[in-house]
């Protein structure tokens, strides 16, 4: 009888099946994947699903969101917020690897990953929305809390139309013929990976929920946000742009 793969086994095994990460932003790259392999390993021995996983994933990052808007803002919460969200995100990288690790994903299972990912996407933003609105005076310090609530507003805008394209990118490529994209600024560094991760950072919705750790500084967060949406302005923009034209080539 053939035993059975320790954990340090999947991990390697998995290591080793990673889909590339050449282009991959930075926080995604090289913090969630590695942890989502472990995630994944655990949840493999225990004969955990894909879907499974994909479950646990949409309940910590509701729990975070909940505290997010249920809880007025303070140094605690911002930890508790961000615990979950990044404890969410690994979890979601982990059910597509231990999906391969399994011997392959299904239709479905690409299905519900995709849709729990378009409900996280602009859920984050509408709860920043909900908190400021319900916490103004404490959440939003200085900064003028009427206009504030458009940056979130425009945040899950822009957040929701970066991943519908860059999904629907993906599909027509299926289609048409042509490499699956994971970001944007994919062609920014083909010679450079590693400052193509960085300069893609702002990009990483990992980033974004690391920095829900300046929750309880209101004066902080506040710019830090609004910053994060600048740069995902500028990033939709090119990837608009891009794929447009990759697209308009194949027709």
């Amino acid at each position: 009888m053939t035993a059975a793969p320790s954990y340090r086994e999947i991990v390697a095994r998995l290591a080793a099946a990673q889909k590339a990460s050449r282009n991959a932003p930075a926080y995604s790259r090289w913090v969630n994947r590695p942890l989502g392999r472990r995630i994944a390993a655990a949840a493999y021995l225990r004969g955990l699903t894909p879907d499974q996983v994909t479950g646990i994933s949409a309940c910590l990052t509701v729990v975070g969101l909940g505290f997010l808007v249920a809880v007025p803002p303070a140094l605690w919460v911002g930890v508790v917020v961000s615990l979950a969200l990044v404890l969410g995100y690994a979890f979601d990288s982990a059910d597509g690897q231990l999906a391969r690790l399994r011997g392959g994903g299904s239709p479905r299972g690409e299905w519900l990953d995709h849709v729990v990912d378009s409900a996280k996407n602009v859920s984050v933003h509408l709860a920043v929305l909900v908190a400021w609105f319900r916490f103004e005076g404490e959440h939003v310090g200085p900064w003028d809390g009427d206009s504030l609530l458009l940056v979130p507003l425009l945040f899950a805008i822009v957040s929701t139309v970066f991943f519908f394209a860059m999904t629907l990118t993906d599909q027509l490529r299926r289609l048409y013929g042509g490499k699956p994209t994971s970001t944007s600024a994919e062609a920014i560094a083909q010679k450079a990976p590693v400052m193509a991760s960085l300069m893609t950072l702002p990009n990483d919705y990992g980033l974004l929920c690391v920095a829900f750790l300046l929750l309880g500084l209101p004066a902080v967060f506040a710019p830090v946000y609004a910053l994060f949406l600048l740069a995902n302005v500028v990033f939709l923009a090119v990837g608009l742009r891009r794929w447009s034209r990759e697209l308009r080539s194949k027709g």
